[in-house]
């Protein structure tokens, strides 16, 4: 093989899709506001006290104008057409254009945690109603977790490799690590990595709920008549996470065609480390995942002197949280105290295998504009006494180097560092 051409890896723009809003901006808009896109659940019908959750506001997969009727009909897994239309709106914003000379160079890398299981429950229910002649020819591809990707390149012209990063909660985090790897190595000069996921079904939702991982609202609950509280990282009443829906695309760039097409660099990926627990599918290994922040910041060539950010994985879990600030305090010392800490999971709660993705392009805008975003919702529990968890309102503040976690079911762990430009 070849040798690595060893490039800087630049972010040059992003798309998003999540309960505060259909795009970026509106995302963005109202996460600046301190808003949260929490609400009953309206896709589906569940009997169960966990029925807050984040939906996508107002999204109709039949109003882009790339699908019609035809094609939403064929391609009945939500997450095909939602990543089509978040990955042109990242294009879009990148202003990378997408010919003969660039298109062949492009890959894409979306992960996901639960693919188009979506698309299965409809086939099932078309085979118990009408026989097994109903069940759609296109179930297969409706499933495969590289058909969003696929997708994406038909609609956008590019040629490069496409596949899915499966890597659970962590997986946006390890589209971004792998896609930036491939342009250092010059396997592709630009890649567009994040992830997708569209888990709002009555199995998904039951499940989690039986697993005890997210809320159960009771009628004493802060969130019984204000679903926007059901989210609350590190929180000391917070009992579980609220599922939503969600994408994010970031396009990586390689340094050098940055200046060749006169794009713009938001962000450099400066650092990335991936770490697996050998423990429980579901308790984190705090030692495997201390880790990983540190092999980020080592491979980034920095200290934790150097980390003026965190954005946490922050679930709102009472275990998890608990354990990513021990890791943290391993990592960062009595420094951590001067390290603003924030979770968007408190505003979009837990898309999956979108959430890392979400969360990066967050924290990027954030550099741009010199924000921190809130981890709304916050009442302190007196074992994080000293931290600073940007408490319920957006900050103004510069930061350079942030890091962002993030944690899976099945032990697996990725943390990426950027760094503004």
């Amino acid at each position: 093989m070849k040798a690595p051409k060893n490039r800087r890896v630049y972010v040059i723009g992003y798309g998003a899709a999540t309960p505060l809003g259909k795009t970026f901006r509106e995302t963005w808009e109202r996460a600046v506001k301190g808003d949260a896109g929490f609400r009953k659940v309206s896709r589906c019908h569940v009997k169960s006290l966990s029925s807050v959750v984040g939906e996508i506001p107002d999204w109709d997969p039949k109003s882009y104008d790339f699908s019609s009727a035809k094609e939403v009909y064929n391609w009945n897994a939500a997450f095909v057409v939602l990543t089509m239309a978040v990955c042109k709106e990242a294009i879009q914003n990148s202003g990378l254009l997408i010919n003969r000379e660039t298109g062949p160079k492009t890959a894409c890398l979306i992960g996901s945690a639960i693919n188009g299981i979506d698309s299965f429950r409809i086939a099932m229910e078309n085979m118990r109603n009408g026989g097994p002649l109903k069940v759609s020819p296109y179930l297969l591809p409706n499933l495969c977790a590289n058909i969003p990707s696929g997708k994406a390149g038909m609609l956008l012209g590019f040629t490069g490799p496409i596949f899915s990063p499966q890597g659970a909660c962590a997986s946006g985090n390890h589209a971004v690590a792998l896609g930036a790897r491939m342009i250092r190595d010059g396997d592709c000069d630009f890649v567009l990595a994040g992830g997708v996921e569209m888990p709002i079904i009555p199995e998904i939702i039951h499940g989690f709920s039986n697993m005890n991982a997210t809320i159960k609202i009771h009628s004493h609950d802060r969130a019984y008549d204000d679903p926007s509280k059901a989210s609350r990282p590190f929180s000391i009443d917070r009992k579980g996470f609220v599922i939503s829906e969600g994408a994010a695309v970031l396009v990586l760039a390689a340094d050098e065609k940055v200046s060749k097409y006169g794009l713009t660099a938001k962000a450099e990926v400066m650092g990335i480390g991936m770490t697996s627990d050998a423990h429980h599918f579901t308790r984190p290994n705090k030692n495997t995942a201390i880790r990983a922040i540190v092999e980020t910041i080592d491979d980034a060539g920095l200290t934790p002197n150097d980390v003026e950010y965190i954005n946490a994985h922050g679930t709102s879990t009472a275990a998890g949280d608990s354990m990513e600030i021990a890791c943290l305090r391993a990592v960062f010392g009595d420094r951590l105290k001067h390290i603003p800490i924030s979770s968007n999971k408190s505003q979009i709660g837990h898309s999956l295998g979108a959430t890392a993705a979400i969360e990066n392009a967050l924290t990027i805008e954030g550099m741009q504009r010199g924000v921190l975003l809130p981890t709304i919702n916050y009442i302190p529990d007196p074992q994080f006494d000293g931290l600073d968890f940007v408490a319920d309102k957006a900050r103004k503040h510069r930061y350079e180097i942030a890091l962002s976690n993030a944690f899976g079911f099945g032990g697996t762990n990725c943390c990426v560092l950027f760094r503004g430009v």
